[in-house]
């Protein structure tokens, strides 16, 4: 008799292909910021910042919306997935070197230009992390490179790196930061520092490998508990706000990556070692 928790995963057609939460997460996530630009004409806000004066900027939010939505939906397909999880990889690097890596060289000490860097970094290595794990065996040599525990390393120490940034910004932009919160916490600012000292916490840990795996772990829980607490009834009760629909969605998106970081990390001791080769599924 097969386990009660396997009967979910038993019900998933059998051309779908979903490894974990993350990549359920991570997947609805771009394909909903790919719905929102196909609908609106325009770009993901801060994490797309495409110039305005760029030439036909309303076509390419389309293309761009159409390529979101196709990637995401497709990553969840048996023959699709590991392809688009590699295209979007791709796609998501332009996003950190072409829109948000001018602002950090124009201001390299702002941590906001560097916020809005890592976390699309944070989901270039979401994208990385489950094409490794999408992949088949036999891959050809240059994708190796991303799958090898080499290339497994560089993806876990830019999300550490990430995550750091992400936690200095909850000290420097306090304000902002316990705006978001909701208003029935009692303690909002307190919230907001303890929120960056657990981002500071995972990456610090992810980076110099003490205790990686549960670090991983609760970096993708808080970040879930923000999708939960945070954006699902931000978006709830500001239905036609396309901000609180492209939060949701981002932070859907990171979720869903920090949880494929978690996974990866699975045949790790939940101890204080170095971090293992990534399994296959």
């Amino acid at each position: 008799m097969r386990p009660r928790g396997f009967q979910i995963w038993a019900e998933v057609p059998p051309n779908m292909r979903v490894i974990g939460l993350g990549h359920f997460l991570f997947a609805a996530g771009l394909a909903g910021l790919g719905m929102l630009s196909i609908l609106s004409g325009d770009f993901a806000y801060t994490w797309q910042p495409v110039p305005p004066w760029v030439p036909n900027r309303e076509v390419l939010a389309h293309a761009s919306g159409i390529l979101l939505a196709l990637g995401g939906i497709g990553m969840l397909f048996r023959r699709t997935a590991a392809t688009l999880a590699l295209v979007m990889t791709a796609y998501l690097m332009t996003w950190v070197l072409f829109l948000q890596g001018p602002h950090v060289i124009q201001a390299p000490l702002n941590v906001g230009a560097w916020l809005g860097f890592c976390e699309n970094l944070v989901l270039m290595c979401g994208g990385w992390i489950l094409f490794a794990s999408l992949a088949e065996p036999g891959a050809k040599p240059f994708m190796r490179i991303l799958t090898a525990d080499a290339g497994m390393r560089v993806a876990r120490v830019l999300f550490g790196l990430s995550c750091v940034v992400l936690g200095l910004s909850h000290f420097v932009y306090t304000a902002a930061t316990a705006g978001m919160v909701p208003a029935w916490f009692p303690v909002r600012t307190g919230f907001a520092y303890l929120t960056g000292a657990g981002h500071l916490a995972a990456g610090v840990g992810i980076l110099l490998a003490i205790l990686p795996r549960l670090a991983a772990m609760l970096e993708a829980i808080m970040i879930s508990i923000f999708v939960l607490t945070i954006h699902i009834p931000g978006a709830a009760s500001a239905p036609a706000s396309r901000m609180q629909w492209t939060m949701l969605f981002v932070a859907s998106a990171l979720a869903g990556a920090a949880w494929a970081v978690a996974r990866s990390l699975r045949t790790c001791p939940w101890g204080s070692t170095p971090a293992a080769p990534i399994g296959k599924p």
